[in-house]
């Protein structure tokens, strides 16, 4: 039997659950396949958030693991800056993103939406350019069928093959990316309302490390570390290793992850005739912090909403899905380009740079400064080193 909808949306992650509900909300036909057999597992995600989350969802206690107050950042030796987590992009609440990404979907299907789990997209089908629905094979029943549908969304996160099918660069290099490795540990000591970061080449190259607290002797232990940075003996397993080593060296470990995060800023396309990118598939992620939860589901809610009135006025070219990419755009893609500018010049600096910048800090009141704020603190207080970023801030 032929099956056809208004929209299928492949990946049920923040971005694909949102852009699903949002366009379930307006009425359209909707289905939300996810490739692996329990939404929101396995977890590929630090599980940070800011406060900003609350925009979409109402926070609840099965799916929020800590609240934290803020976050201490460290330079190489040690020198500690102290962030509000009012207004910290990346801090806020820790998720427990396996039940957090169920919920989500769970929303999009009560707004209407079809879930199904353990199918796969295996190819795009398209009709004279356009996007006209998926190939896909359910590991259930075991089959390959053809679904139909107005619009496709790529939510399939990084180097979405999706967006690739259609023609659109979804392709990153290695310097464009963060490699990630992480640890759920427990029987660590941890100051459990706050989150850490460790900066230094020697903890982690072109990234830094994290401790999100979970409870109260557990907490996400990990790194991220420059894809380009990558090689024989020095994966960001062993840097995450080697930090665990030094800063819990008794704590035990229950679980380890690992992925990667687009962190190159905006993609030059996110549309295409028939079909839309969400997400981790569309670089929606800061590249200063490698946050990107905000941002996806921001975007999810923007794409739902154009979907629902493109395919009510029965266009659904490029020239009309342009408008969801112009609204992220105005949205939040200054920001996502200005972390990208950051973030290549704090490449720059050594770990004996970094440090005098934590120490110019000592003794200033900055604990309800934003991320940007404290960016053009550390201008203010650094005038010559911090020239480069000046340019990129302003």
């Amino acid at each position: 039997m032929e099956e056809r909808y208004d929209v299928v949306v492949v990946g049920a992650g923040p971005a694909g659950s949102l852009t699903a509900k949002t366009a379930a909300e307006r009425g359209l036909d909707v289905l939300l396949l996810e490739r692996n057999q329990e939404i929101g597992v396995p977890v590929k995600c630090a599980e940070g958030v800011n406060k900003a989350i609350e925009q979409f969802i109402t926070p609840d206690k099965k799916w929020i693991c800590a609240e934290v107050k803020g976050a201490y950042i460290y330079a190489p030796d040690g020198t500690p800056v102290v962030m509000s987590g009012e207004k910290m992009e990346e801090v806020g609440y820790v998720l427990e993103r396996r039940i957090f990404d169920k919920v989500l979907a769970h929303e999009a299907a009560r707004a209407g939406a079809e879930v199904r789990v353990k199918t796969a997209a295996y190819g795009l089908i398209t009709e004279d350019g356009c996007a006209r629905g998926v190939v896909i094979r359910s590991m259930a029943a075991g089959e390959t069928r053809r679904i139909y549908a107005k619009v496709v969304v790529g939510a399939d996160g990084v180097e979405s093959r999706v967006g690739c099918w259609a023609g659109l660069n979804t392709r990153l290099r290695p310097a464009d990316m963060d490699v990630c490795a992480e640890y759920l540990m427990c029987d660590i000591e941890i100051n459990k309302d706050h989150s850490e970061f460790f900066l230094g080449n020697e903890i982690a190259p072109n990234g830094y490390a994290w401790v999100f607290p979970k409870g109260e002797d557990t907490a996400n232990v990990g790194l991220g570390i420059g894809g380009d940075r990558s090689g024989e003996g020095h994966h960001a397993i062993d840097y995450l290793r080697a930090f665990v080593q030094r800063k819990f060296p008794h704590g035990k470990i229950l679980a380890e992850i690992c992925g990667a995060v687009p962190v190159c800023g905006p993609i030059r396309e996110s549309v295409t005739d028939g079909l839309v990118l969400v997400g981790d598939a569309a670089w929606h992620v800061n590249p200063l912090t490698g946050g990107g939860i905000i941002y996806a589901m921001r975007a999810g809610t923007i794409a739902g909403d154009v979907i629902a009135h493109a395919v009510q006025e029965n266009d659904v070219s490029k020239t009309r899905l342009l408008e969801y990419d112009k609204r992220w755009r105005k949205e939040f893609g200054k920001r996502l380009h200005t972390g990208l500018k950051a973030k290549e010049f704090f490449f720059t600096l050594s770990d004996a740079d970094l440090n005098a910048l934590a120490q110019s800090l000592q003794g200033v009141a900055i604990p309800e400064l934003s991320t940007w704020g404290l960016l053009m603190e550390l201008v203010r207080r650094n005038p010559r080193m911090l020239a480069g970023l000046a340019k990129a801030l302003l």
